[in-house]
């Protein structure tokens, strides 16, 4: 009976994808805080823009990130 091992190159790109989530998890709310606070500048929609590719491109590697260890993990 051969024992199932970790694959650690999946492992490796999944922490990658995670800290790659890491900094954006900051940034799109602070972004989207400093949108909000300054409505009535003529950049306002633009950075309300960025704010909110900023949070969807965090929540997208956060669940491709983890979604990639599961499959390090236990995929055979």
């Amino acid at each position: 009976m051969e024992q199932k091992h970790t694959n650690r190159e999946k492992l490796a790109k999944g922490v990658k994808m995670l800290a790659i989530a890491l900094p954006l998890l900051f940034l799109g709310p602070s972004i989207l805080f400093s949108a909000f606070n300054n409505q009535d500048k003529f950049l306002y929609i633009p950075v309300l823009i960025l704010g909110c590719v900023t949070c969807l491109a965090a929540m997208f590697f956060i669940f491709r990130g983890i979604m990639t260890l599961v499959s390090a993990f236990f995929d055979g």
